[in-house]
């Protein structure tokens, strides 16, 4: 951010990584009261037209960054690979804090490539960053924001779900929905674990490896448009959301397994044990065969004593 307090007029220019970041500023911002004075927020001309076109620059994506870091902690350690014609540390608009992420352009591809060498997994701060190349949208973007949709603030999704939901649901790309594109989509965010693609359907669930990441997944893209398709872009369930629902059913956790097991063997055992007219003290089964289990569970040595 550049400020220029000096005459009757201050004003101050703000730069974002994206168009769209900055059109969904402007429409917030503009005619919001600060300190009791009404702001003014519109295009910058001038100053953006003297500043030099970093489009066709190698960019690259730092990911796991500590709250602390900022964009000059983030641009000082990438310094020694090259010279940086940018960086930025992408924070949220409504809190002002930074979601976690950033990206640093260089003039050089080579040095835009050793540094995503060099310091994937290197500490900055608290935590070990992720790079990788960043992914850019073309000249007329493929994903653009679109303004009637309400931008939902990381605070606000990362507390609509449990912190153990990684699950993100992509829905709205009726037609062009690819894994490969879903993956530049939302790599940026963290690291996927599974993904899920429902090209018929026009969805997707991915699955990352932190609440943390899906959350800044549904912040950016929800509202935007895909391959010129709407998208709503909110928690999806647990992992099981994006197993067959057959499959789900079949999966029956241990224990629980177990018990209706017992109870089912039980039932036939007892009454031939009474039958007998013997005082039932201990009843032990072993390796009791399963009809009709789970995969997961063909055969049980069980010892029960009642």
């Amino acid at each position: 951010m550049i400020m220029d307090t000096a005459g009757n007029d201050p004003h101050c220019f703000a730069e974002f990584y994206e168009r769209r970041h900055a059109a969904v500023a402007l429409a917030a911002m503009n005619g919001w009261k600060i300190m009791g004075k009404e702001v003014k927020v519109k295009w910058a001309t001038t100053h953006s037209s003297q500043k030099e076109d970093t489009s066709s620059h190698f960019h690259v994506f730092v990911g796991d960054l500590s709250p602390e870091i900022t964009t000059e902690d983030t641009k000082a350690a990438f310094a020694p690979f090259g010279r940086i014609s940018d960086a930025q540390v992408v924070k949220d608009m409504a809190t002002g804090k930074s979601k976690g992420y950033g990206f640093v352009s260089f003039f050089n591809r080579w040095d835009a490539k050793n540094s995503i060498q060099q310091m994937g997994g290197q500490w900055l701060g608290g935590r070990q960053i992720r790079t990788n190349w960043a992914t850019r949208k073309p000249p007329v973007p493929k994903s653009t924001y679109e303004p009637n949709t309400k931008q939902l603030s990381y605070d606000e999704v990362v507390n609509q779900s449990s912190p153990s939901n990684c699950t993100v649901y992509d829905g709205g790309v009726t037609s062009g929905l690819t894994e490969q594109l879903m993956r530049q989509t939302f790599s940026p965010f963290g690291q996927i674990m599974e993904l899920r693609v429902f090209a018929d359907k026009g969805y997707s669930f991915v699955r990352f490896n932190s609440h943390e990441s899906a959350a800044h997944a549904v912040v950016s893209v929800n509202g935007t448009t895909i391959e010129g398709h709407a998208v709503k872009c909110y928690w999806g369930k647990e992992t099981l959301d994006m197993i067959n629902p057959m499959q789900q059913q079949n999966q029956i956790g241990y224990p629980q397994f177990l018990k209706s097991l017992f109870h089912i063997q039980m039932q036939g055992l007892l009454p031939l044990f009474k039958n007998r007219g013997r005082k039932l003290h201990n009843v032990e089964l072993f390796s009791t065969e399963v009809v009709g289990s789970s995969s997961l569970h063909s055969r049980y040595d069980l010892k029960h004593v009642i």
